[in-house]
């Protein structure tokens, strides 16, 4: 990450011919918002002086408590390079504020930097590597998306079986251009489906690089005419979209916490035990890492996706979470089942929060499955002590409602907000009849 000060980022503006600054903020379901303003009113800005109307944000605040100010944090300026080279645009990643100066409690960006400071507390530094998962179809003759690509890739596919190695390409090169760090991008197990794989980061940065990411990847799809979805299961029949998430922990040297040679298999007590913490308390964070009711289409058994929560220290990816073979400075843990449509500042703040607390009460995980799970049936499963992660968003938002641990983690604002809003959502899916359904019941009944 760059270090900037606003002395640099006047000059920038200047010497680089930047004329609109979009100052960005993402709301509490993780979509991405912003104001945009011109160069002339950047100073006002850098200055912390940026007004907008919390009301208006689903989520936020009311009508008679709705000024609300942006702080821009200025390490996140970038120049977009797929804009104008004349009277280019740039943004600022911002915190948001009360007017008393004191930051909103319904910023997500707030939660994971208040415990990412606990963590800090502990002498440890949270590293993320996400993987990031989207799909890429046609458009119709209105400009709107399809589920629909003449695409049949598979796998590691190359082209011309994989017609849009050209928009990766172009993705992953405007996303250089901007200081990302891409450990890898190749075409997913479904036709139309990519995955690109970010470098190791500090979390804060992954979030907001997720964030940038995400906007990058349907504006240049956008421009190959094409409509990037980061649906979880957009159809069905095929596998869904997952952001995989990679964690491991640095001591204040920058050393990995999670190595120890001694151990059987690399790993230190405290990577046991914020698996552990992880395995723990997953039940109750589900619903912050498959936040849709379609995410819980994409976890079933069969469509490569995590659906019991178990862990494995082989390269067997059945289990919620795997240990990938690297090892040394590269040991780390995987988890499988967050997908493409998580709010990533409110999904990796849990994850470390799990993480923390079971390092705090010195957890221990159950033994490493490195059977395929997917292959054993209710009996053994029982018998194993194998659960299995919600699998509605219903069942989800039943359990994060009694989850002391999630309230301390959110605060009441977001964590009330959230209910209310993903109650609805779920609410308004049951009253939906389905085309599954009228194909299944109207000829039978």
């Amino acid at each position: 990450m760059n270090k900037y000060s606003k002395e640099d980022i006047l000059r920038l503006v200047d010497q680089e011919d930047v004329e609109f600054i979009r100052l960005q903020f993402t709301d509490i379901f993780g979509m991405l918002k912003n104001v945009a303003i011109t160069s002339s009113q950047l100073e006002k800005a850098l200055d912390n002086r940026c007004m907008f109307d919390g009301s208006a944000i689903e989520g936020f605040v009311r009508i008679e408590e709705s000024d609300m100010f942006l702080h821009p944090d200025l390490d996140t300026f970038e120049i977009f390079p797929w804009r104008p080279q004349q009277g280019k645009v740039a943004r600022l990643v911002c915190d948001v504020y009360r007017p008393n100066g004191e930051p909103f409690e319904g910023d997500p960006r707030f939660v994971l930097k208040r415990v990412l400071k606990e963590a800090a507390d502990m002498g440890y530094t949270f590293l993320v590597g996400p993987e990031c998962e989207f799909f890429l179809f046609y458009m119709d003759e209105e400009g709107r998306p399809t589920t629909k690509s003449h695409e049949m890739a598979g796998y590691f596919d190359v082209g011309p079986i994989d017609m849009a190695e050209n928009v990766r390409r172009d993705i992953v090169l405007n996303l250089e251009a901007m200081g990302f760090e891409i450990e890898a991008s190749h075409h997913e197990i479904a036709p139309a489906q990519h995955e690109i794989d970010l470098q190791y980061a500090d979390a804060l940065s992954t979030a907001d690089n997720i964030m940038t990411f995400k906007m990058a990847v349907k504006t240049i799809a956008r421009r190959h005419g094409l409509h990037a979805t980061f649906m979880p299961k957009p159809k069905a029949g095929v596998n869904g979209s997952g952001m995989h998430i990679n964690m491991s922990l640095a001591d204040k040297d920058g050393n990995n916490v999670f190595v120890d040679a001694s151990d059987r298999l690399g790993l230190s007590r405290e990577a046991y035990q914020f698996m552990a913490g992880i395995l723990t308390h997953i039940k109750e964070i589900t619903v912050l890492t498959n936040p849709l009711v379609n995410s819980y289409k994409r976890l079933v058994p069969g469509y490569d996706a995590p659906v019991y929560i178990a862990w494995s220290a082989s390269s067997n990816r059945s289990p919620l979470i795997r240990i990938p073979s690297t090892r040394g400075s590269s040991t780390r843990i995987e988890l499988r089942c967050p997908d493409s449509a998580v709010n990533p500042y409110l999904a990796l703040a849990a994850c470390l929060a799990a993480g923390l607390d079971g390092i705090k009460k010195q957890m221990e995980p159950p033994a490493s499955v490195d059977d395929n799970i997917y292959a054993m049936s209710y009996d053994e499963l029982k018998k194993r002590g194998i659960e299995w992660l919600p699998e509605t968003l219903g069942e989800a938002l039943d359990i994060y409602t009694e989850s002391e641990f999630v309230k301390k983690l959110l605060g009441n604002h977001i964590f009330t907000k959230y209910l209310e809003a993903k109650n609805a959502e779920w609410k308004k899916f049951r009253a939906e009849v389905t085309d599954w359904e009228v194909e299944e019941y109207l000829y039978k009944f």
